[in-house]
């Protein structure tokens, strides 16, 4: 991936790296250090070195190398299979399961799963996520679908990028809104001083929209049905927290009183239960649903 800024007044006087992290939300700052120390990014004319001091009109010139592909193995962990063809299938993911390998989770993850299921992934969407075309966080459980060969995760990857998904998730969040229904639009990008989290307030940030409605309301808590418009990271988890509707159990952006400690909830209470798209071979419009896993259910009944 190559990039390419012009410094403004609002860039001009900050350092390079603190720019770059800004510019470019998808990199931490100590990622964007590293590629300015390996001579990934540069300011043409200058030794760039992270603290470099930008200037009116700098062009900032950056590459970001692609990822050296890691060894996945096979693994046979059982899947719940919703729906399964020659060219796609549909898992409902359990909390608690890594969709990709990462740092820290080389191994049972979704995709290692899927590596024995199907057997012939290698390759599909890409060596280091074989077959995945969107994800889910570790602690939401849900539908998700993941590609068998090249042109169905094209035609897959076409329609998010499209925005044509229809995807619904069930969300218990911490609070009673006064309205039925809203709409969140505020973009998301990387939080202005811990790099780790998304935010609302992010001076660079990607369009997000977020709808919501009223599905139960419950004893200090609301159980909302969500629709997404965008697809960003964390979105519902960011977007929630910033209408002071945090989600239960999210320990990132829940607050202080996310988890209480009288509720059975060891994770965010967030669930993808709706997944329609297009088939990518015949065109016909595909939705399926996941009802709420037993522990959500357990949730439910304490806050009723």
């Amino acid at each position: 991936m190559k990039f390419s800024h012009l410094v403004d007044s609002e860039l001009a006087g900050q350092r390079l790296d603190v720019a770059v992290a800004r510019l470019e939300p998808a990199l931490s700052r100590a990622q964007v250090q590293r590629l300015i120390e390996q001579g990934e990014i540069s300011v043409p004319g200058v030794v760039a070195k992270p603290a470099h001091k930008l200037r009116l009109g700098d062009r900032i010139c950056g590459r970001v190398p692609e990822p050296v592909p890691t060894e996945l193995a096979p693994q046979a962990i059982e899947l719940d299979i919703v729906y399964e063809d020659a060219d796609l299938v549909v898992i409902d993911k359990p909390a608690g399961m890594v969709v990709h390998p990462a740092a820290g989770h080389a191994s049972g993850t979704l995709v290692n799963a899927l590596l024995h299921h199907c057997r012939d992934l290698s390759g599909v969407g890409g060596e280091l996520r074989p077959g995945i075309v969107h994800r889910l966080d570790k602690d939401t459980s849900g539908v998700l679908v993941a590609a068998k060969h090249d042109r169905a995760h094209r035609a897959l990857a076409a329609q998010w990028k499209q925005h044509s998904i229809d995807r619904e998730y069930l969300a218990f969040v911490r609070g009673a809104p006064r309205a039925e229904s809203g709409t969140v639009d505020a973009p998301i990008g990387r939080h202005p001083t811990d790099r780790k989290r998304m935010s609302t307030r992010a001076k660079v940030g990607r369009r997000a929209v977020t709808h919501w409605r009223v599905e139960t309301r419950l004893r200090e808590a609301t159980l909302l049905r969500v629709r997404l418009e965008t697809g960003r990271t964390h979105q519902i988890r960011v977007h929630m927290a910033s209408i002071s509707l945090p989600l239960l159990g999210d320990p990132v952006y829940g607050g202080g009183r996310a988890r209480p400690a009288a509720l059975p909830i060891a994770r965010q209470a967030l669930h993808a239960t709706l997944l329609g798209f297009a088939h990518p071979t015949t065109g016909e419009r595909l939705r399926f649903e996941s009802p709420l896993p037993r522990d959500l259910l357990e949730l439910f009944e304490a806050l009723r």
